[in-house]
């Protein structure tokens, strides 16, 4: 039989209410008498029952996040922030790999609408695949990233800005054969033209059409011709699989002056091929990623990156989060962050 909160109390010899106070942590309880409860806690193998909780309150405590890639370094810095700001607010969290199948958001739009979590923020990669748009009425749900809606709150950067003013960072370090890595995989002979500026149609995902078009943009802007060729393509973004794509690249074709890599997963990836081909960065070709994760620092040579506050991003979709928990009638609110571009050795010339 699972162990009460009276079974606790009975043999701490405190008050339920006591016992409850030293559970959620929210009212002072004297060392002491924290003590007993939670050697009692810890003797009768006590856990919470949060359905019961939900039932009297209306809440279990609990928020859900779901990451389609946790392998990567950018989903581990905001499961962390995620876990750590919540902890903040009184939430616990529950971590979620969607791998980008809706149905994995479907079954969590379910515990949302069971009262198993409070809170769901998403980072779907694309929309017109995600169950935000077909799931019906939703619980209290925030998006992180970059598909473009109006249906719920979010937070995202402006990515064809940020590849836009990267590119333009390239460019005005004397590059114009700048090859971008990470572009939407499109059919042989096409250029993908028409299938970018942020729609929801077209392949690749939201994040890859949107780069791709404000890499588009520089350098339309600059005078210098898009290039299909030097827009390399993958399924996956993981650095193994840009080592692989950008290898067989160099192994093909004539050195670009630079590779503007869409995430600095790719960019490590890219610098482990052009190291094994013999080619040296950036004495021979600069490279540049996007996110700023810790490890883009600690590269060889460090990473040039795009950056934004990702403490006040996660921050942000928290507080939408905790806005639509309160009253799921408040309307849809987007924020945007703001970013930079960190100089580093990798664009170094």
């Amino acid at each position: 039989m699972r162990a009460t909160v009276k079974d606790v109390a009975k043999l701490a010899g405190v008050s339920p209410k006591t016992v409850s106070n030293v559970i959620n942590g929210v009212v002072f309880v004297r060392p002491e008498t924290r003590a007993r409860v939670e050697s009692a806690l810890a003797e009768l193998d006590y856990v919470p029952n949060m359905s019961a909780r939900g039932l009297r309150n209306g809440r279990s405590g609990m928020i859900a996040l779901a990451l389609p890639d946790l392998l990567r370094p950018y989903s581990a810095e905001i499961v962390h922030l995620v876990v750590e700001l919540a902890h903040e607010r009184g939430w616990a969290v529950q971590i979620e790999q969607t791998a980008a199948e809706p149905k994995r958001e479907f079954e969590l739009l379910s515990k949302a609408r069971a009262y198993l979590v409070d809170g769901l923020i998403l980072n779907p990669v694309n929309l017109d695949d995600s169950a935000v748009m077909s799931a019906g009425p939703l619980p209290p749900v925030v998006l992180i990233g970059d598909v473009d809606q109006d249906l719920v709150s979010q937070v995202a950067i402006d990515n064809v800005a940020a590849a836009r003013d990267m590119t333009k960072y390239l460019l005005d370090r004397g590059c114009r054969r700048i090859a971008a890595v990470g572009t939407p995989e499109v059919p042989r002979g096409s250029s993908g033209a028409g299938v970018l500026a942020g729609s929801a149609e077209g392949p690749g995902t939201a994040a890859s059409r949107l780069r791709t078009s404000g890499y588009r943009q520089a350098l339309e802007e600059a005078g210098v011709a898009v290039d299909p060729v030097l827009e390399i393509g993958l399924d996956r973004w993981r650095p193994e699989g840009a080592a692989t794509v950008v290898g067989k690249y160099l192994a093909e074709h004539e050195l670009p002056d630079a590779f503007f890599c869409f995430t600095d997963s790719l960019a490590s990836g890219t610098i482990s091929a052009l190291w094994n081909a013999g080619i040296a960065v950036p004495q021979q070709t600069l490279v540049a990623g996007f996110d700023n994760v810790l490890e883009s620092q600690f590269m060889i040579p460090p990473l040039t990156t795009v950056d934004f506050d990702r403490r006040a991003f996660v921050a942000a979709a928290l507080d939408l989060l905790g806005e639509r928990m309160s009253d799921q009638n408040t309307a849809p609110r987007r924020v945007m962050i703001p970013h930079r571009i960190v100089e580093r050795a990798s664009t170094a010339r």
